[in-house]
């Protein structure tokens, strides 16, 4: 830092341009220097010389005369009486520099000639301005003359070469560095590059610029040199740096995405090779350094990531349409700087139009599946239960055939038949079969209820409607059964006014609550079953005609087990396997056990064999049944006096006395064991027994013989 003397700070002569300008105090100007004024303050200078002056003169020194010459003042440094050294530097590329007082007013100008000229009078190492330069450049610095010669260096450079001043100023630079590349910069004027100078005591990369005069002749040379290591870990970084630029390159290839990278002001920087296609609608090279934001509001496309991510400093994701239609999942990713300023934003776009279509495609297809998926669900589960169904007779073939039929339709059914026949087998079967098969299937015995309780029961209740009611009131079984069946199981002992709200529930589909006026329409299918002959009701008075009609849309008669023998083996041997699985145990039934189901006359049906076949079971000793275990459990006796054979098909009557007439007597003896016994059961004598026993007998015998020697 140095002062600048008093006597060298020069007036500042301006001229006002606020007011009328006056010729005469032109031309009294004597300094080379006219500053313009406005409003109180500089804002241009013109130098003057005897030329400009003519001009002036010519154009009678109007305003705009002066504006025409006038120079800015914005690049003219402003200095205090003391200067710094980094000023000085200022100071030497402009004419002059203005001084300021101590409150920061324009006080006088000083040239750059007095400056300098002051600089070099003062005898002070700390302005050695080229010592200063030299000293504050890191790279070794050496000046060359005609000569060849080294003038000047810097400490740096004679620490890269290994040497003292002493022994390099004003020596010839040859003996340093290569004299060859010397004369060729002073024989050519042009400057050579990364030149690699490698001794015993140095190696450095070195640089030869000439210095040219106002001629354009080389009057010496500047020798710029870099220590080696210094170089090899700058090359190294650059290497470090180009193979991650590869690396990100090689990443930015090989992603799907298509990405982008924005600056903070939302200006595209980079992007990768992946584009997505008829998108842009334009060459992304052209968008580099320009704003991206302006796209959206051109409706290019539409939300900007990059102006939400400005907006809301996050990540985002957004789904982005097109103009021609197309859809674009863009995610946008800010990066911030260490002062958590936003620095970068990356978008990684995907072009989901065709994933967009397949998905919904794909919904499609997962609802075509799910409903064959629920088609073949329903499929099995009526196959499920038809496995259940166990019959092969014609009569029960007959009657679900007819099921299967009325099964789509929502149509009344009453099932008749004795009791234990499997009415609610049937039922069942119905809604199985049919479309309301996912809706609810409820039974009401009507009756096992008390009458005070049915219509409760049936028909639900409001809130407070009775004593002892629930507070909530109830939902009744035709409401719960709402859109599936109710089976009325019983439907002869059904009281009389039960009867006249039913009869209503059927002609109009819709219930009211016991203790409520507000009616609500179901939609429920009635299934009645009754082994009860209704009409013979009706004809008592029993039953309501109208309503015995209502129910008997469609019919169906289920005969009992003793006109169907065929099936009783069936069942027999099916209740018989699901207790063995039950219990682990191997029970089976003998031929002539099977014989004697089938010729007992069930007056207890299906139900009656179900009970029979498990009570076998509990109390077999052995795993074989035989005929003679089984009949101690049939009531013979009863059957004696009710009991009725059964034919099946038409055959020559004599052939069905013979065929009944062995049945009973095999069955007798296997049963009583003695011709006595067995006589007497039967009631015919004695020798009638053991007569055609014998037969029998004699008969099988030649039978067997004869397959024996075929």
């Amino acid at each position: 830092m140095f002062s600048v003397a008093n006597e060298k700070v020069k007036p500042i002569v301006s001229v006002i341009m606020d007011a009328e300008i006056s010729k005469p105090t032109i031309n009294k100007l004597k300094e080379p220097f006219i500053f313009l004024e406005k409003q109180n303050q500089l804002f241009a200078y013109i130098a003057v010389n005897s030329q400009l002056l003519e001009r002036l003169e010519k154009e009678n020194f109007a305003k705009e005369a002066l504006l025409k010459y006038a120079k800015p003042i914005e690049s003219i440094c402003h200095l205090s009486q003391n200067i710094s050294l980094p000023v000085l530097f200022q100071i030497i590329g402009e004419p002059f520099a203005i001084i300021r007082d101590e409150e920061g007013n324009p006080s006088g100008y000083i040239r750059r000639e007095d400056v300098l000229a002051e600089l070099f009078k003062q005898e002070n190492k700390s302005v050695d301005l080229l010592k200063i330069l030299l000293t504050s450049i890191p790279m070794g610095i050496f000046v060359l003359d005609k000569e060849k010669r080294i003038i000047n260096c810097n400490e740096a450079g004679l620490k890269m070469i290994r040497s003292t001043a002493e022994k390099v100023l004003n020596f010839p630079a040859g003996n340093i560095f290569s004299g060859q590349r010397i004369e060729k910069v002073f024989a050519t004027g042009k400057t050579l590059l990364n030149n690699l100078e490698i001794t015993n005591e140095m190696g450095v990369l070195v640089d030869y610029s000439p210095i040219l005069n106002y001629n354009s002749e080389v009057d010496g040379i500047i020798i710029v040199a870099q220590d080696l290591p210094m170089v090899e870990e700058m090359a190294m970084e650059i290497e470090n740096i180009k193979d991650l630029n590869k690396d990100l390159n090689a990443i930015l290839s090989s992603i799907y995405d298509e990405i982008l990278v924005v600056n903070a002001k939302g200006e595209l920087i980079r992007y990768s090779d992946n584009i997505i296609q008829d998108f842009w609608k334009m060459d992304l090279k052209e968008l580099i350094g320009k704003n991206i934001l302006k796209l959206e509001d051109q409706g290019l496309f539409t939300p900007s990531v990059t102006r939400l991510v400005l907006e809301k400093r996050k990540k985002v994701s957004v789904v982005q349409e097109t103009r021609s239609g197309r859809k674009i999942l863009a995610v946008g990713n800010p990066v911030f700087n260490e002062k958590n300023e936003l620095d970068r934003i990356i978008i990684a776009s995907r072009d989901i139009t065709e994933t967009t279509r397949l998905k919904s495609e794909l919904q499609e297809m997962r609802k075509i599946s799910e409903q064959y998926k629920k088609e073949l669900d329903d499929f099995k589960s009526k196959d499920r239960f038809l496995k259940k169904l166990i019959y092969c007779s014609p009569k029960m073939e007959k009657i679900m055939n007819q099921v299967k039929k009325i099964a789509d339709f929502s149509s009344t059914v009453l099932l008749h038949g004795e009791s234990g026949v499997g009415k609610e087998v049937i039922a069942q079967a119905i809604h199985q079969l049919g479309k309301r098969s996912h809706k609810p299937f409820l039974k009401l015995n009507c009756g096992a209820i008390p009458e005070n309780l049915l219509e409760s029961e049936l028909f639900g209740y409001a809130k407070g409607a009775f004593t002892g009611a629930d507070k909530n009131g109830k939902i009744g079984y035709f409401k719960q059964a709402d859109g599936g069946i109710l089976f009325l199981d019983e439907i002869g002992e059904l009281p009389s006014h039960l009867q006249v709200k039913l009869l209503r529930v059927l002609q109009e589909q819709e219930v009211i609550p016991v203790g409520s006026t507000t009616a609500f329409r179901i939609n429920v299918q009635i299934i009645a079953a009754t082994n009860k002959r209704l009409e013979k009701m009706v004809e008592e008075g029993k039953f309501r005609e109208d309503l015995y009609y209502r129910l008997h849309v469609i019919p169906i008669h289920i005969p009992p087990l003793r006109e169907r023998t065929e099936d009783i083996s069936l069942l027999a041997f099916h209740f018989l396997q699901q207790l063995n699985e039950k219990y682990d145990r191997n029970y089976h039934l003998t031929p002539d056990a099977v014989n004697v189901l089938e010729f007992y006359s069930w007056p207890g049906n299906v139900r009656e064999l179900q009970n029979i076949i498990e009570r076998l079971v509990v109390t077999a000793d052995h795993s074989a049944i035989d005929a003679e275990f089984v009949s101690q459990f049939l009531s013979l006796g009863y059957e004696h006096k009710k009991m009725k054979p059964v034919i099946t098909r038409v055959i020559p009557l004599q052939d069905a006395i013979d065929h009944v007439e062995e049945q009973l007597i095999l069955m007798a003896m296997n049963q009583y064991k003695t011709t006595t016994k067995a006589a007497k059961a039967l009631g015919i004598s004695q020798s009638s027994v053991s007569r055609k026993y014998q037969k029998i007998i004699t008969e099988k015998n030649m039978k067997l013989e004869n397959r024996s020697t075929t």
